[in-house]
């Protein structure tokens, strides 16, 4: 279990995307964290509550929702950690293009609507909730393949590009928080190649030691967001607490 000491006592966490295999874990280490006080988890359907977990729902592509779900969350109390771990990888009419003569408008829109769009508007609701007086964070997922300078085998059009994106608006939103919140620190995360649904058709040929189950995932990601600082606001950090060039 990964407690996070440099958060304060009695924290709360939001969870936007708890339904993933990702979130889900992310949810259960928070939960059994002594020093957490509330942890809220997010979904597309309604989930399970007990103990610390409160569950809420929330449409990503709908901003209203966003805001909506942001309202009811504050009436127990503003936010020390937001984790947004969205994402849309593939679906079965829409695998990960190959070649430039797979691009389709369609995939790309729905790609930034899920993994740029809808990350930055949560961002837009929660960055200007989170405490002035302390450390707080907020995270969303990206992945290694959105780096620029990492791409050297192409393919996967919509998917680099979307996080991509998702990186510059979340570097842009870390620049701005920064003039009225010295101690926050807003990033993206890579969490390595995890074991879920998302990854499942492509964990083929990854060595074992290189798949990480979601519990294993999200172990990291915490022990990554706990020794994070103001310093490294706006950047792309990976599982094992490397900073991934853009």
């Amino acid at each position: 279990m990964t407690n996070l000491t440099s958060l304060p006592d009695d924290y709360r966490a939001w969870v936007f995307g708890a339904g993933g295999g990702i979130g889900s874990a992310l949810v259960r280490h928070l939960s059994d964290d002594p020093r957490c006080a509330a942890v809220y988890a997010g979904a597309r359907a309604p989930l399970a509550g007990e103990g610390k977990v409160t569950p809420f729902t929330f449409a990503l592509e709908d901003e209203a929702s966003i805001a909506a779900s942001v309202e009811a969350a504050l009436g127990a109390g503003t936010p020390d950690l937001v984790l947004v771990t969205t994402g849309l990888l593939h679906a079965p009419d829409m695998p990960p293009e190959k070649t430039m003569r797979s691009l389709s408008g369609d995939i790309l829109a729905r790609s930034y609507a899920v993994n740029a769009i809808g990350p930055a508007l949560i961002a837009k609701h929660v960055l200007p909730l989170l405490p002035r007086d302390r450390k707080s964070v907020f995270a969303a997922l990206s992945a290694r393949v959105s780096s620029l300078s990492d791409n050297r085998s192409g393919g996967w059009h919509a998917y680099r590009a979307s996080k991509a994106a998702l990186n510059m608006l979340i570097r842009n939103c870390a620049i701005e928080l920064a003039v009225r919140n010295k101690q926050a620190v807003c990033v993206t995360l890579h969490p390595g190649t995890v074991d879920t649904v998302m990854s499942a058709p492509f964990k083929v040929g990854v060595a074992p030691e290189k798949l990480f189950t979601p519990a294993q995932a999200a172990a990291y990601l915490l022990k990554v967001i706990d020794g994070l600082t103001p310093s490294q606001s706006g950047s792309l950090i990976a599982w094992d607490g490397q900073n991934i060039p853009f």
